[in-house]
């Protein structure tokens, strides 16, 4: 079964696109909300739905753990049933939370072995076993289990990393299309800052037909220059009939950067993380809702927003909630958040389909992305 990328237009090397998947169409490019264990924490499906998210993102990792992918199986369309999202879901691999365990785990060809975070229970996952679980959980995007290289890696440890991935990839991709799959394997180009290995990485990658191509291993703390030189060398190598995908990032400014090296999704759980630490990205910059000049501001979250929490809602109000714990700040925040963010991405695709995507990229360049420090 292929991917149907349907190319819409272009702005330079950013493009717009239309995505035909099982279980519906994403356009791009697209921000998926970030479900780690079948929930975008703090929303139910049709809030999602509502502030026009077309795609989730699931958490092979973790759902493994629990509730266990046979649980998830049970339902009708797997993950699609349990979590009651009915539209697209992508789910990475497992690869990265392998990497974040760096001291409960080991490494060797057959896969990864590790302590479970939940319980201490000795895991094994393998590339098939990755793929065994995605496959449970019928997920319209499955990715190839990784290698995450860590920030900062030498040429010869990154190489050894970006080697085995291609090894896993290729066992992974065989495993997963063994026989109809639920949905589309997408393969991750690694090789840390060296861009001598991402060429390799591609290049070892392209014995296989995948239906799109991840770029790995960055957003690890790696500087912002050293990540935008990997993707302007990368992108243009990657081919041009398939989707390209940015794996973990990021900030408002760091999507359009990577909108204008070509790179169509995003997944990042910023807008959702954030709004829990009180964290609101603003038309201004973020704002941290905590700092004492709030406390009196019965003005809007933010004037230039149409989301239901800055219609209702003023800052004082949401100060208070946060500073009261309540569940319904971390919510109202949540929602704010992630209309901010799927905005955003509305106005990326209408700007490359007017040809005006460098003004608008412009305009947000401009707006401050530092975290305002809490004040008493």
């Amino acid at each position: 079964m292929k991917l149907r990328f349907e190319l819409l237009h272009t702005d330079g090397a950013a493009r717009s696109a239309r995505l035909h998947l099982p279980h519906g169409t994403v356009d791009t490019p697209a921000f998926m909300p970030v479900g780690t264990y079948g929930t975008v924490k703090a929303m139910a499906p049709e809030e999602l739905e509502a502030l026009g998210a077309q795609i989730v993102l699931g958490n092979t990792f973790h759902l493994a753990l629990r509730p266990g992918a046979e649980i998830v199986a049970l339902h009708k369309h797997g993950l699609h049933g349990f979590m009651g999202w009915q539209r697209p879901i992508l789910t990475d691999s497992g690869g990265f939370q392998v990497f974040s365990l760096a001291k409960l785990r080991k490494i060797s060809e057959q896969g990864v072995r590790f302590r479970s975070p939940v319980d201490g229970a000795e895991v094994n996952m393998s590339p098939e076993d990755s793929m065994d679980v995605q496959r449970a959980l019928q997920s319209d995007i499955a990715m190839a289990f990784d290698d995450c290289t860590a920030y900062p890696a030498g040429e010869a440890q990154a190489r050894e990393s970006m080697e085995r991935s291609m090894r896993w990839a290729a066992r992974g991709h065989a495993h997963y299309y063994r026989d109809a799959p639920p949905g589309h394997l997408f393969g991750i180009v690694q090789g840390g800052m060296h861009l001598t290995l991402r060429t390799a990485s591609l290049g070892a990658l392209s014995a296989h037909d995948w239906q799109g191509l991840a770029i790995g291993g960055l957003a690890v703390g790696e500087p912002e220059e050293e990540r935008l030189r990997v993707l302007e060398h990368t992108l243009p190598l990657m081919p041009a009939d398939r989707p390209r995908y940015l794996m973990g990032v990021g900030y408002p400014q760091d999507i359009v950067a990577a909108v204008a090296c070509g790179v169509d999704m995003f997944d990042c759980v910023m807008p959702t993380r954030h709004a829990r630490n009180g964290h609101l990205f603003t038309s201004e910059g973020v704002i941290n809702i905590r700092n004492a000049q709030y406390q009196r501001d019965t003005g809007p979250l933010d004037p230039a927003c149409a989301c239901s929490t800055c219609r209702t809602y003023s800052r004082s109000y949401l100060r208070h909630l946060d500073r009261c714990n309540e569940i319904l700040g971390v919510r109202l925040g949540t929602v704010h958040n992630l209309h901010f963010y799927l905005e955003l991405m509305r106005h990326i695709r209408a700007a490359i389909a007017a040809g005006s995507f460098a003004a608008l990229a412009a305009r947000i360049m401009a707006i401050p992305q530092r975290i305002a420090p809490p004040v008493a």
